[in-house]
């Protein structure tokens, strides 16, 4: 597909809207000799939405450059990674994936006879590859594994294994895919310098790293506190695409964190060059971009309404997502998505299925029952040097009780008649002597002295009102989460405060129906 192109030419195409290149010069010298070998990895966790069409985007760039691309559908890390896919669900997951980008990829132009793709377990459990990850494990420090998988890893005080091993199996993947470059996102940087420092010490060479910016999301960065659905399925329908575009954030004149102008530039301009603004002839009229910087300069110069944006985009949007909706409409690729990613209500209840439920696979936020509660009573226990909370109204016919040892860093005032947040499904356990109903959730920050602050719902909130992560509101929690499960201590990793004290699941706000549940000035403090 290349050959028409001199090497200055296929570089340009190759770089085109990264952030960043580590190995420029190396790739130049590839390029005068031969087609570059690049690879793309994803991990097999969540359903792919539409921000994926960005690296299709750019797959489609290296295509067209000559290179030989493979995408590897990783498996293995997406259990690694806290395990995002259960273990029994890894291989349908994979299917699924395999099937939805090459849809995407069909979608843009992309033809797939000039890709390869590969599983990652099925050369990752080799012999060679194994040993070579206990080579690994011999010289990279947990320092170093720690700090690598930083942006990419969930990052706990007490960091699982596996966790640890991710970044140095991603450094081992291009080895074995027997590539010259790895392409990711910028998040991924300090993996890629993980590589480059420890493949040559197991006599490996070194690769050239490619990093595309992050975009932000289609429905943007600073959506309002009503967002209720924070992607754009690769499924959605024409009306739920519409819905999600007219909630995103698109402020007139405001370029900066627009998740809409980014996928014009990243996607749609990448894909054809250039971008049909639709609009009433008394504002101009339809118009024809062939530069995307004349489109954000009419932008930010109100030439160009957010209104006009979001219906060009929802347009050209629905015509990539057209032929991904017809292909998954088959009762095959229909059984498919609901095997691999399936609803808590059906299998709920079944003891003993070694194909646990949905609700047990899934660890989502919305399985947490977290409520507003109202301090009604603090007292002295009985058996200890500290205060409990003797009777907190949580929107029951009977107060619930809470014993915590954080009480101990509160005053006595402070908490009395205080609206707080509860995770009210957890097993009851008698806290010498006096059983613990519930659990208070704090922000809290380690040290001499522990700070810590009881989280405050929004003024108004009443005992009872629900609790949930944005974009998580439409799950049930469970009746009682199970010890053995560790459900809440599988999220709570992710459970922070903002910098600007809100309370947050992955960079995802808690919310009630009036908004946002926040702290008084621990930024950046855990949440326990």
């Amino acid at each position: 597909m290349g050959e028409q192109l001199c090497p200055d030419e296929k570089f340009q195409l190759i770089t085109r809207n990264l952030q960043e290149v580590l190995g420029e010069e190396k790739l130049k010298e590839i390029l005068k000799e031969r087609e570059l070998k690049v690879y793309w990895g994803t991990a097999t966790t969540g359903k792919p939405h539409v921000a994926y069409f960005v690296p299709m985007s750019k797959i489609a760039d290296f295509l067209k450059a000559g290179c030989e691309v493979t995408i590897l559908f990783a498996d293995l890390h997406a259990y690694l990674d806290n395990m995002k896919a259960p273990w029994e669900l890894l291989d349908l997951r994979v299917k699924y994936y395999e099937q939805v980008i090459k849809a995407m990829l069909e979608s843009i132009g992309v033809p797939l006879d000039k890709l390869k793709f590969v599983k990652g377990t099925d050369f990752q459990l080799s012999r060679e590859y194994t040993l070579d990850v206990y080579r690994l494990s011999s010289m990279v420090t947990e320092h170093d594994a720690k700090k690598a998988g930083a942006e990419v890893v969930k990052q706990v005080e007490h960091p699982l294994l596996s966790g640890l091993l991710y970044p140095g199996l991603q450094a081992l993947d291009e080895e074995y895919l027997k590539v010259d470059a790895q392409f990711g996102g910028v998040d991924q940087r300090k993996i890629f310098t993980l590589a480059e420092k420890y493949l040559p010490s197991l006599g490996y060479t070194k690769r050239i790293h490619m990093m595309n910016p992050m975009v932000p999301g289609l429905t943007g960065a600073k959506m309002s506190s009503s967002e209720e659905e924070s992607k754009i399925d690769l499924l959605d329908k024409r009306e739920d695409v519409k819905k999600k575009l007219k909630k995103a954030f698109c402020e007139p004149g405001n370029i900066q964190n627009n998740g809409v102008l980014s996928f014009v530039k990243h996607v749609l301009f990448t894909l054809h060059s250039e971008f049909l603004i639709k609009r009433d002839p008394k504002w101009g009229g339809d118009k024809v971009y062939t530069d995307y910087e004349e489109v954000e300069k009419d932008f930010a110069a109100e030439k160009v309404h957010p209104g006009d944006l979001k219906a060009s985009v929802e347009v050209a949007l629905n015509k990539l997502l057209d032929p991904i909706r017809k292909k998954f409409e088959t009762p095959e690729l229909k059984k498919l998505t609901n095997s691999a990613y399936p609803e808590a209500s059906k299998n709920k209840g079944a003891k003993g299925n070694p194909k646990q439920t949905a609700e047990d696979d899934e660890i989502v936020p919305s399985r947490l029952d977290i409520r507003v509660g109202k301090i009604i009573s603090v007292e002295k226990h009985p058996a200890a040097d500290s205060l409990y909370l003797e009777k907190i109204d949580v929107g029951e016919e009977q107060p619930r009780t809470v014993v915590s040892g954080l009480v101990a860093y509160i005053s006595q005032e402070e908490l009395q008649d205080r609206h707080v947040v509860l995770l009210c499904n957890l097993k009851p356990q008698k806290m010498r002597g006096i059983e613990s109903q519930a659990m208070l959730l704090c922000a809290s920050i380690e040290g001499e002295p522990r700070k810590v602050e009881p989280l405050d719902p929004p003024e108004g909130s009443a005992p009872g009102d629900r609790v949930y992560v944005d974009g998580f509101e439409s799950g049930k929690p469970d009746g009682e989460l199970k010890p053995k499960k560790k459900v809440f201590e599988r999220l709570q990793v992710d459970l922070k405060i903002s910098d600007d004290c809100v309370a947050q699941w992955n960079e995802k706000s808690l919310m009630t129906k009036l908004g946002q549940v926040t702290c008084k000035s621990l930024k950046g403090a855990n949440i326990s």
